[in-house]
């Protein structure tokens, strides 16, 4: 592990709103996953809890937690009883995924300058930045004097270029209110590629894909040369695929003739947008699962939401493969819909062949559950791949190679 101890740890953290995540990863050589879990119900000091596995086990503890530094206390004497007695001392750095970075491009330490450009960001990304800063405060004062690295959602698509960031709206307000795609998904998306490159025999920079990141919360990337040159996602993450309840894509004009004639407010219309569209929307469900057993059952409109879903998802494909000039090496699968739904990648690889894209009909069933395979058949020109997302993973090694990277400069400084 070069500078850092062999014997130390790396604890990943995500925090939500009333939820802090937790991941603890041990350096044996390499990352191994340890103890993970989480704190829900933060600030509901009767009804929270700590849900946690690893190493065999499973535990489920009510605890009364106030805030987010209460749940981080809570999770460092969870893991010094399970975990290490020692585990304060044995944590030598902590990964936070952080939403938005606006700009920053790569996972980086958490100093002031970057904490005041976070808080920057929380307008743009208001459900979501605020408390991944009060994780950050949480762990601040439970680890002082510990590395804090920020991985950050937006940081893979900051390789886009221009003309694939931009809006076509008056170019102040890119450059005074920073409007433009950021895209997310972002960690996720980077370790696709990377697995990916690394099943095809090529590293990252030698790999053109498309990966699609596909859950409750949905998006595509086109991946060229190992780096993002476009993804679904925009200024937030509403934009793109047809989503569990997320619109996606319209007409900008359809949420202002509806504020207009329903008189709406802008948080109604935000929240008819992102909580009550999608596939709920049109359906009622926003579980697939659900809605192909009603398509079965010969509900419509279940049967409509998952054509909108499917066709949205090959139309971007298509876009991208476009935008990749022709030249993709693999299509890969992730997420809780992409890993574990044979039928929805069959669907959307149906009648493809003309785009070099054919699948294999038994490995494509075969491979669900969290299984890694590629499902591609013997004459698709596009590798067809399923890659289980590892984003906690992704967020410690990343956070490995930061603190490595700066404990290496004032090695060599010194």
């Amino acid at each position: 592990m070069g500078v850092l101890q062999q014997a130390g740890k790396i604890l990943v953290l995500n925090a939500g709103s009333s939820s802090l995540k937790f991941k603890l990863f041990s350096l044996a050589p390499g990352l191994v996953a340890g103890v993970g879990g989480m704190i829900d119900r933060i600030g509901d000091t009767v009804n929270s809890n700590l849900v946690a596995k690893g190493n065999g086990n499973k535990w489920t503890e009510k605890v009364p937690i106030k805030d987010h530094v209460a749940a981080m206390e809570c999770i460092m004497g969870f893991l010094s009883d399970k975990e290490s007695s020692s585990i304060h001392k044995e944590v030598q750095a902590v990964g936070h995924r952080i939403v938005h970075g606006l700009d920053i491009h790569q996972a980086a330490l958490l100093d002031d300058n970057v904490i005041q450009k976070l808080h920057q960001a929380a307008t743009l990304a208001p459900l979501h930045n605020p408390p991944g800063l009060q994780g950050l405060a949480a762990a601040m004062k439970v680890f002082q004097g510990v590395p804090q690295v920020g991985v950050f959602d937006t940081a893979f698509h900051q390789s886009m270029p221009p003309k694939a960031f931009m809006y076509g709206i008056p170019y102040d307000y890119y450059t005074q209110h920073k409007i433009r795609r950021y895209g997310f998904h972002g960690t996720s998306h980077k370790y696709l590629v990377e697995t990916a490159a690394s099943m095809l025999g090529k590293r990252p920079q030698q790999t053109n894909a498309i990966t699609c990141h596909l859950g409750n919360g949905s998006s595509i990337t086109a991946v060229k040369n190992g780096l993002s040159v476009d993804t679904t996602m925009g200024l937030t993450p509403l934009e793109g695929l047809v989503m569990g309840t997320r619109s996606g894509d319209m007409d900008p004009a359809v949420p202002l003739h509806l504020m207009s004639t329903l008189g709406l407010s802008a948080k109604e219309m935000d929240t008819i947008l992102n909580k009550k569209s999608g596939l709920l929307g049109v359906c009622g469900h926003n579980d697939l699962r659900a809605i192909i057993d009603n398509k079965a059952a010969g509900d419509e409109r279940a049967a409509l939401a998952l054509d909108m879903f499917v066709y949205r998802v090959r139309k971007y494909i298509g876009a991208y493969a476009a935008a990749l000039s022709g030249r993709v090496d693999a299509l890969v699968f992730s997420a809780g819909i992409g890993e574990n739904s044979s039928i929805i990648r069959g669907l959307i690889c149906e009648d493809m062949q003309a785009m070099g894209v054919s699948i294999n009909d038994a490995k494509n069933k075969a491979t669900v559950g969290g299984a890694q395979g590629d499902i591609s058949a013997p004459d698709s020109r596009m590798r067809v791949l399923v890659v289980p997302t590892d984003e906690e993973l992704s967020i410690a090694q990343q956070t490995l190679d930061m603190v490595s990277k700066v404990k290496s400069k004032v090695a060599v400084a010194a």
